[in-house]
């Protein structure tokens, strides 16, 4: 019998085994992979991330593969496409927000030179490196989460709130949340 290495409980499917063995936790600089995160974890606001990475290639083609200039650029024949489109999660608020935050994204990176720039700088350029023994010791949110959903807001971002904040923070590689008796929490701490 083949040994399994040790790994966070959560990811308990084949799918979550995956993205929790090739994603989760490491660092994301790319822009797109940054605004694909930020509008993938508004999407899941209510719902499972699995149910959410089922849906993320269709994601990926029905938003332009995350392309934030032309996701702006989206009107009322897009949305009402979107709505209809069963590959996603068909949620008004969520396809508005997706537009608008795409459209925040491109001010942020005017301003900044680059999203990445602007975002990496919370956690001062480098992950947070946690240690968490138990999932149950792993926060919703914490104070740089808050501080992040604060100043996303202020700049017209939605669906930022500090929890969505903390989970794009794991997902993005802002933070290392694996416990640390997890095989990715060494790799990725190194």
């Amino acid at each position: 019998m083949i040994e399994q290495p040790l790994r966070c409980e959560w990811a308990e499917s084949e799918l979550m085994r995956s993205y929790h063995d090739l994603e989760w936790g490491c660092p994301v600089h790319s822009e797109r992979g940054l605004f694909e995160f930020l509008i993938l974890e508004g999407a899941q606001a209510g719902l499972s991330w699995e149910t959410i990475l089922r849906k993320r290639e269709a994601y990926r083609a029905t938003f332009d593969n995350f392309e934030p200039v032309i996701v702006a650029g989206y009107g009322e024949e897009k949305i009402s496409a979107l709505l209809s489109d069963a590959g996603i999660v068909r949620n008004r608020l969520k396809i508005r927000a997706a537009i608008s935050n795409a459209a925040a994204f491109l001010k942020v990176q005017a301003e900044f030179g680059s999203f990445d720039r602007y975002i990496w700088g919370f956690v001062g350029g480098s992950p947070i490196q946690n240690q968490f023994t138990s999932i149950k010791d792993i926060p919703a949110q914490t104070i740089i989460s808050c501080e992040m959903s604060k100043d996303l807001q202020k700049r017209g971002f939605r669906f930022v709130g500090p929890t969505i904040c903390y989970a794009f923070m794991q997902a993005a590689g802002l933070v290392n949340d694996h416990i640390q008796a997890c095989f990715r929490y060494q790799e990725l701490g190194e």
